[in-house]
C-alpha cells in the first residue's frame, strides 16, 4: 500500500493511494485512527487494506493537498554521514556510530510544498534521502528483528543550512528552519519496497541529477540504524529515521550549489516515488 497525509476540503486526513486518485479512510477512522500515526498506534494497516479492497469512493489526487508523510512525528532522527560516497567528498573518517541529529516537525514541507529558503542564509543545500517510518513500538530491537517495527519507506529532502549547521560542532539549527525538509508523496509499505538495500536515490535539481547511489552504499544499514536508535530511545508508531545523504551535495562541489527560489528539487527512489518541491525566498 501506499500511504498519504492531505487535507480535502480544509479538513486533513489519510488515506490509501490508488493510482491517480486515493481511498480517504474518514469513514472508518474510529475504528483504525484518524490519522497515519494513529493507525499505525492501532496497528490498523491489515484493517486498512481489507476495507480499501471494497471501498468504491475515489478522490482525484490532484484535488488534495498532501501533508508531509507524517506531519506529527513525535521524533525524526537523522543520521549524517551514512554514505560512502558522501565520506569521500566530506574527507572525514568512516564513523563508528551512527551521527544522529534532530528534526521537528514544523521543519518539514510536503510533497508538492514549497522549501523555503531562509532570509538568515543563502546556503541552502540539497540532501536526498531514504526515510524509515516506524510502525510499532520499539526498545531494544535487535538489527535482525528490526524489519518488523518498520511500517514503511519514503522519500525526504535533508534540506541544510550550511553556515547555521556549522556555526558549532552540533547540527541542529542547520536542520530545523521552518519548511527546509521535504517529506514524501507518500509511505509505502515493505511489501511492495522488498530488500531496502537494494534501491536507487537520485536527486534532481531543475531536472539535471546532482545526487545518484544505491542504498547499498550505506555505512550503517535500516537494521542497524533501528538497533542504535531503539537502545538510547524508545521509537514508537510514526517516529521517522532518516538514513543519511550520498555524495554530490552543493557544499562539496566547486563552486557550490545552493539552492535559490524558482529551483525545483526532485528525490526519487526506486520502488517508492518522486518527491518533488519548488524552492521560494522566505518572505521578509
Amino acid at each position: 500500500m501506499k500511504l498519504v497525509s492531505f487535507e480535502y476540503r480544509g479538513a486533513a486526513s489519510f488515506g490509501v493511494v490508488d493510482g491517480d486518485s486515493l481511498v480517504d479512510l474518514a469513514p472508518i477512522a474510529g475504528e483504525v485512527g484518524g490519522t497515519l500515526k494513529a493507525a499505525l498506534a492501532k496497528e490498523s494497516l491489515p484493517a486498512i487494506a481489507q476495507w480499501v479492497a471494497g471501498a468504491k469512493e475515489r478522490i482525484a489526487l490532484t484535488d488534495v493537498r498532501l501533508l508531509p508523510v507524517v506531519p506529527d512525528p513525535e521524533k525524526i532522527l537523522c543520521v549524517g554521514i551514512n554514505y560512502l560516497s558522501h565520506v569521500k567528498e566530506t574527507g572525514r573518517e568512516i564513523p563508528t556510530f551512527p551521527m544522529i541529529f534532530t528534526r521537528w516537525a514544523d521543519s518539514q514541507t510536503a510533497h508538492g510544498g514549497l522549501i523555503v529558503r531562509p532570509s538568515a542564509s543563502e546556503k541552502l543545500d540539497f540532501e536526498g534521502e531514504l526515510a524509515i517510518v516506524i510502525g510499532k513500538t520499539a526498545r531494544h530491537v535487535r538489527r535482525e528483528d528490526a524489519a518488523q517495527y518498520v511500517a514503511g519507506y519514503s522519500c525526504y529532502n535533508d534540506g541544510s543550512v550550511r553556515d547555521w549547521q556549522k556555526h558549532t560542532i552540533q547540527f541542529i539549527p542547520g536542520k530545523n528552519f521552518p519548511s527546509t525538509g521535504g517529506f514524501g508523496p507518500w509511505l509505502v509499505t515493505p511489501d511492495e519496497v522488498g530488500d531496502p538495500s537494494k534501491l536507487t536515490l537520485v536527486t534532481r535539481l531543475n531536472g539535471v541529477a546532482v545526487q545518484e547511489a544505491k542504498t547499498d552504499d550505506l555505512i550503517f544499514d535500516v537494521g542497524q540504524l533501528i538497533e542504535y536508535c531503539s537502545t538510547f530511545t524508545e521509537l514508537r508508531p510514526g517516529d521517522v529515521i532518516i538514513t543519511g545523504t550520498t555524495g554530490g551535495v552543493g557544499a562539496f562541489r566547486s563552486p557550490p550549489l545552493w539552492m535559490k527560489a524558482g529551483d525545483v528539487v526532485e528525490v526519487e527512489i526506486s520502488r517508492i516515488g518522486t518527491l518533488r518541491n519548488v524552492v521560494v525566498d522566505e518572505a521578509r
